[in-house]
């Protein structure tokens, strides 16, 4: 389907008489704008704006999702939010997805646990791990997370290192 909203700018010639410019290692670098891209609600929306202007300007949906690296029927999407919401359409709302199995309380709960050493708390490790949370969240809290789960709510308290980093005492 082909959405013309304004049409107003022709497109640019091509060349106008300038040198193509190249970018070195282009693939690594198309990988970090669009990681960049993601990292924040505000450069998605920016994002998703740029996307309906050049569909604004002619460009089939198809076209446009090759260039911005997205798939054509997320364009389309943008383009149908944009023509029944205008720009506010293409802000983030809340996003789907089953709700999480610990209330925020418990959470606020569960990091003030994880402040003291497993063993003031009854268990006969020194370290928190993933194993270790799940159990104590399952008998205390009533929630059943996986051990991963677990891992990864203590490497977003700070409590465990990131798999990215270099155990203490490595030279990388």
């Amino acid at each position: 389907m082909h959405y013309n909203c304004l049409a107003i700018v022709p497109p640019l010639p091509d060349g106008l008489g300038m040198k193509a410019l190249r970018i070195d290692h282009a693939e690594a670098a198309r990988i970090a704008v669009q990681q960049e891209i993601q990292r924040s609600a505000e450069s998605r929306y920016d994002h998703r704006l740029h996307g309906v202007l050049l569909v604004c300007q002619g460009h089939t949906c198809a076209a446009v999702a090759a260039w911005l690296g997205e798939h054509p029927a997320t364009v389309q999407r943008w383009v149908h939010r944009f023509a029944a919401g205008g720009c506010g359409g293409l802000r983030e709302g809340l996003r789907a997805g089953r709700p999480g199995r610990l209330a925020a309380a418990d959470r606020v709960k569960v990091a003030q646990d994880l402040q003291a050493p497993p063993r003031e708390l009854g268990y006969d490790q020194d370290v928190w791990d993933g194993q270790l949370l799940a159990l104590h969240l399952r008998q205390h809290y009533g929630a059943r997370l996986g051990p991963r789960q677990c891992q990864r709510f203590l490497r977003r308290l700070g409590l465990r290192p990131s798999r990215r980093q270099a155990p203490a005492g490595r030279l990388t």
